[in-house]
């Protein structure tokens, strides 16, 4: 599949910065599942520090504005062609072992609510593969899916003990119940051509650790694992570890953001 992204950020500063730094995971990794056929990554005024790729092979490069700091536009534009590999992430080079990524996290953190459910998911699930399923499908189960019902702040026990929430929530919720049965699984974000199915300005899944596999991700918003639909990026800890965009300005007043992405699917425009 041809897939089209369009992802504008803006933010707004009131009263104006004294300078912002951000530090950029906006290209799509590469592994066997996608292509990049063309990606432009656009921040007028900017100062483009040097990009490198970090030891889960994710590219990452700094934007640094300096002076009186109002706005801050980044537009992300670019073409991917993208194989159903099934959720498993083949051919994607990284240093990180799997181990690392059994790390317990404020946003990960297992409370007894979500021991029980990964408990109960895997019993008589069998092999490992059949063991993530079941966590995935059990997750999508126990939280419906509601926008506006969670914020960037709320944490997987929050999310499950609500029963609503969105893709970050269900992300953070498999993460937590995977890492409690000391399976390494990982957050991560990137696109979703939505057609029929679930997706916000970005979208975010889990990914899971499986012998014999490797990493497969697995989206428990609409119970499917990545096809070729979607477009990685990267992956962290959490949310926050694994954000297209993080950034920390110097000044004291508000920050305002707006997000706008389309995904399309190229052969039809």
């Amino acid at each position: 599949m041809r897939l089209q992204v369009n992802h504008r950020t803006s933010y707004t500063f009131d009263p104006p910065m004294r300078g912002v730094a951000q530090s950029l995971r906006l290209w799509p990794s590469l592994f066997d599942g996608q292509a990049v056929l063309d990606w432009h990554v656009d921040i007028e005024g900017a100062i483009r520090g040097a990009n490198f790729r970090d030891g889960a092979g994710d590219l990452i490069e700094t934007a640094t504005f300096l002076g009186s700091v109002e706005t801050v536009v980044i537009d992300v534009r670019g073409t991917v062609e993208t194989t159903d590999l099934s959720g498993v992430l083949r051919g994607h080079r990284e240093k990180v072992p799997p181990l690392a990524y059994v790390r317990r996290g404020p946003f990960t953190y297992a409370s007894n609510a979500i021991r029980e459910l990964a408990q109960k998911a895997v019993a008589g699930a069998g092999n490992p593969l059949g063991q993530a399923h079941a966590l995935a499908e059990a997750v999508g189960e126990a939280i419906a899916y509601t926008p506006g019902e969670t914020d960037a702040k709320t944490t997987a026990s929050e999310a499950l003990e609500a029963g609503r929430g969105v893709c970050q929530d269900h992300a953070h919720t498999l993460v937590a119940a995977a890492i409690c049965l000391d399976i390494p699984a990982r957050y991560v974000t990137g696109y979703l051509h939505a057609e029929g199915g679930i997706a916000e300005a970005s979208h975010a899944w889990a990914e899971i650790y499986v012998p014999d596999l490797g990493w497969v991700g697995f989206d428990a918003s609409n119970q499917v694992c990545p096809d070729e639909r979607y477009i990685r990026l990267g992956s962290g800890f959490d949310s926050i570890d694994a954000a297209p965009i993080r950034g920390v300005s110097q000044g004291r007043g508000t920050e305002s953001m707006s997000v706008d992405v389309t995904v399309l699917d190229a052969n039809q425009q």
